[in-house]
């Protein structure tokens, strides 16, 4: 992918010199024909004949160009899809012929670099180790995008391994991808892992964009950079073909600009297999998301607020007040400064269970990639990362790593006590409290605004976030921009039992768009106080 977009620059250099009386114009980075377009408006082009999917693609490669490595080098993306507009052409000729397959025909989706395509494009996790990890078929949500018309355009950047190699690790940094930087103030943490995801649907890179979670990893990133994200139940996304951290939290979701796109993106993610258990699970009845966009979506919903005990920022907590008197104003009913019991041994048990489960499911990720890749084992990769430090350990260690190696096998009394210290308590924390109160959902602000980027020293925490209760429950969130606290954005979530991602919809897009709190960035290159 690097000899990709270095033959892209070295080509446009060589125009510019051969044309000296007619330079190249460059791309402005603040205007783009698709800014803030949507699948729906998407798909009124395409019926109109306005556009063909070759030419969004078109227009979404040349966006990419612009940003990712040139212009405010935001480092997103790890590669561009050199199949995309071939897709893109082969979808135009269906439409023409038969109609679309579903509102995902010929729209753009970016997917994270830890989700296994067909594709000529490496699964790297962000990692060096993976770069020839081609795999040989779709993962099961791969092939369900595929089935609906989507067309895979690229594989975003992201914090390596999911953010789970090191205890002080940089959001948004990896070995293959550089630092992802933050499209509304370049200094500022992106948050990960999902940081190239969200980055990307943020700054119109790309139409929609999927990300994965363990804790947090889709409402972070999602929060931090201004976009929706959507946390699905874990198990409605199947995860077979997917780099894991722990079987037990992990789901993929939808990261996009409004909460219309993630529910059409949400309806195409939906997929099962016998290789995952979870998603055998699911309801029987299928749910199109998009029946769920309803505009009086808060009325007569009873949800619950919490305020506390988070770590709210000055101007957080009154921009979080604004928004929950606009609900009531849309007819939700407000159960007002409830609180979680205490959730600090939960976390502490929910970091066994990440670390058991790190260890037994990548290994056997990895014993089923390519025979081209020689990490095999985690073990391989502890030893891959000290064997090539300079590049894949500059500024920070692997931690996680070297103490989920020594954990044992999954039937471990530690273990599968830390499995009911986590999981069943959280979500027994989470019922008892909409039990007493009789709720349909749970609000929270979804954290504080982005702290500074930091490569030495590793993130420091923005504080107020709240994502682990959906993250080690197993339970669905969405979050939805909110506002801004100077520059940069700020958002609330939603959260509800397994399976209720259609109430969440609901509450979601009502809230949506009676505030209409979205606005793209601007990519400031630095501020003062």
């Amino acid at each position: 992918m690097i000899r990709i977009f270095a033959s892209l620059l070295v080509a446009m250099l060589l125009i510019s010199c051969a044309e000296q009386e007619a330079p190249m114009a460059e791309p402005s980075i603040h205007e783009f024909e698709l800014d803030e377009i949507t699948i729906s408006e998407l798909n009124e082009a395409y019926d109109s004949g306005k556009y063909t999917a070759v030419q969004v693609v078109e227009l979404y490669i040349s966006r990419i160009e612009a940003l990712n490595k040139v212009g405010p080098h935001l480092s997103a993306i790890i590669a561009v899809n050199p199949d995309a507009l071939t897709i893109a052409a082969a979808l135009d000729a269906e439409r023409a012929t038969s109609g679309p397959r579903s509102p995902m025909h010929g729209i753009p989706v970016l997917l994270k670099d830890n989700i296994n395509t067909s594709d000529p494009m490496p699964t790297t996790a962000g990692s060096i180790a993976l770069i020839d990890n081609y795999a040989t078929k779709d993962s099961p949500l791969a092939a369900s995008l595929r089935e609906a018309g989507a067309i895979i355009i690229a594989k975003a950047n992201l914090s390596e391994w999911a953010n789970f190699r090191s205890t002080h690790s940089s959001s948004g940094w990896s070995g293959m991808g550089g630092q992802t930087r933050h499209p509304y103030l370049l200094t500022a943490n992106t948050s990960g892992s999902s940081s190239g995801s969200g980055v990307a649907a943020a700054a119109n890179m790309t139409a929609v964009a999927i990300g994965t979670e363990t804790n947090g990893s889709v409402v972070s990133p999602a929060a931090s950079n201004g976009v929706v994200g959507i946390k699905p139940t874990v198990g409605l996304v199947s995860r077979t073909g997917i780099v894991p951290i722990a079987e037990s939290h992990d789901t993929a979701g939808p990261m996009t600009r409004t909460v219309a796109d993630g529910a059409y993106l949400l309806t195409a993610m939906v997929s099962s297999n016998p290789e995952d258990p979870r998603s055998l699970e699911q309801p029987a009845d299928k749910i199109n998301y998009a029946d769920h966009l309803k505009a009086d979506g808060l009325a007569g919903k009873r949800i619950g607020v919490i305020r506390s005990p988070f770590n709210l920022r000055d101007g957080l907590a009154p921009i979080f007040d604004e928004n929950v008197d606009v609900m009531k104003s849309f007819g939700a009913i407000i159960i007002d400064n409830l609180e979680f019991g205490d959730r600090a041994a939960i976390g502490k048990a929910s970091g066994l269970v990440f670390r058991y489960e790190f260890k037994h499911y990548l290994n056997a990720y990895l014993a089923g990639t390519p025979d081209t890749v020689k990490s095999r084992t985690m073990a391989d990769i502890i030893a891959f990362n000290r064997a090539n430090a300079d590049k894949e350990m500059p500024y920070f260690k692997q931690e996680n790593f070297l103490t989920s190696i020594e954990k044992g096998p999954l039937t471990d009394p530690e273990y599968l006590k830390a499995l009911e210290d986590s999981i069943t308590a959280m979500q027994t924390l989470i019922n008892t409290l909409m039990d007493e109160h009789d709720l349909d959902m749970i609000l929270l602000p979804s954290k504080n605004p982005a702290v500074s980027q930091d490569l030495i020293n590793g993130d420091r925490s923005s504080g107020g976030g709240t994502s682990s209760y959906a993250a080690i429950s197993g339970y669905p969130s969405i979050t939805v921009p909110m506002g801004f606290i100077n520059v940069l954005p700020v958002s609330l979530s939603f959260i509800g039992r397994a399976y209720t991602e259609a109430e969440l919809i609901e509450a979601a897009y009502a809230f949506e768009q009676a505030t209409k709190a979205r606005q793209k960035p601007k990519f400031i290159d630095y501020m003062y106080e």
